[in-house]
């Protein structure tokens, strides 16, 4: 009964949250908005490595992990974002609080499952052009709010010993709104314009991961993914009004279709498992269709998006009685980013580093994940904006045998 009201109420909290603003970037503006991290934090914290098949972690990065799990895992995270936002001559801060993820890994013998919810991407900006002190000057109001998430269902196979393979199914669905309002100073009527998308579509995605040992110790371990290109349906809805008219034209719902584009992703590491880790993961993906009606600009184009990240753990002594410190994961990562995005000629690039620790609760596999990423996005140059970002991350992994049938009554 009690983990039954533990899944509800996370669910709960998770369909509020992913509600909310995600992102404070100027550039969710385009395309579906900033492309989220698929990943738990434990993976995050190493910049997004996610090679070692993990006997009670959930990696939600490659469905072939799934196999692997010893144990019912159910994992749920959130983040507190800061960021400074900085033109060549102003700057402004911003921070928000978000719910990154919520998922259940099952074990079943050579097969395992997951579910869960993830946000696939997020819209936030507020963009003021503020001319009022100048009479006949245009005034201008943006603001975006919403994104996509996703459920998916997933399931993987161990082959052999040391070689699984897998794959998701996934449901995106959405809402993006965007409001313009435009006024000139010393004329009384402006004028306000609201476009609303809901997107929804399916997705499938393929993974397989192996391992081997070189020595008693030591393995070597690969994992590859591939999502496939797809579809987002996009209903679009505008309103225009005009200050004091009480009838507003609202456009009859438009159908248009987003492609979101094949993604590969491939890592590589080694190390000794339950101790040490330094892993490699490249990322790479196809330019999308992703420009709506709404948010289409003469001096923005789309290019591949690509991600190089190094990272790794390292855990002193997981079995220690005496020193509860040798048994805390020690994780670091570092990361560069190219986010598909050409603006004012410039590619848009997100450089980071990330720091965790996760910290076992006694008398279980459950543990508590800390993170902090720091970095940079975009730039200054070309009349653009520079995001200097720090975020604050936290995550639960519980670890329970669910599904074992007591022996005793």
């Amino acid at each position: 009964m009690i983990k039954k009201v533990i899944l509800s109420a996370c669910l709960l909290i998770s369909f509020v949250s992913f509600a909310q603003q995600g992102t404070a970037s100027p550039y969710s503006f385009f395309g579906i908005g900033d492309v989220r991290f698929k990943g738990t934090l434990e993976n995050r914290s190493m910049a997004g490595v996610a090679v070692e098949q993990d006997t009670i972690h959930l990696n939600i990065e490659n469905p072939a992990s799934y196999a692997s799990l010893i144990q019912t895992t159910f994992t749920v995270g959130g983040t507190f974002a800061t960021s400074n936002l900085k033109t060549t001559s102003q700057s402004e801060k911003a921070q928000r609080t978000t719910f990154d993820y919520l998922a259940l890994g099952i074990p079943m013998g050579k097969f395992g499952a997951s579910f869960g919810l993830i946000p696939v991407s997020s819209v936030g900006y507020k963009i003021r052009n503020d001319n009022s002190a100048t009479e006949g000057a245009l005034n201008s109001q943006l603001d975006g709010k919403g994104g996509v998430n996703k459920v998916y269902f997933g399931l993987s196979y161990k082959i052999m010993k040391n070689w699984n393979i897998g794959a998701d199914a996934q449901y995106n669905f959405g809402k993006i709104t965007t409001t313009t309002i435009e006024g000139i100073t010393g004329v009384e009527s402006g004028t306000a314009e609201v476009n609303t998308s809901e997107l929804s579509g399916m997705a499938f995605s393929f993974g397989t991961m192996y391992q081997k040992k070189i020595d008693k110790k030591t393995s070597i371990f690969s994992s590859l993914s591939y999502t496939f290109a797809s579809n987002l349906n996009s209903d679009n809805k505008r309103v225009i009004s005009v200050q004091g008219d009480s009838d507003p034209y609202i456009s009859p719902t438009e159908t248009t279709k987003l492609k979101l584009p094949n993604k590969l992703n491939v890592g590589f590491g080694i190390g000794q498992s339950r101790k040490w880790l330094v892993g490699a993961n490249m990322t790479f993906q196809e330019d999308g269709q992703l420009a709506n009606y709404y948010n289409e600009a003469s001096n923005v184009r789309y290019e591949s998006y690509s991600k190089y990240a190094l990272g790794g753990y390292y855990l002193p002594n997981y079995t220690s009685f005496t020193s509860y410190l040798s048994r805390i994961t020690y994780r670091a990562g570092l990361k560069y980013e190219k986010i598909g995005l050409i603006v004012n000629n410039e590619s848009i690039k997100d450089i980071g580093m990330s720091l965790g620790a996760g910290v076992p609760i006694p008398g279980s596999f459950s543990n508590l994940n800390f993170g902090i990423e720091f970095g940079k996005r975009g730039t200054t140059a070309s009349d653009l904006v520079q995001e200097n970002y720090v975020n604050f991350s936290v995550s639960f992994s519980f670890n329970d045998k669910w599904f074992v049938k007591s022996k005793f009554q």
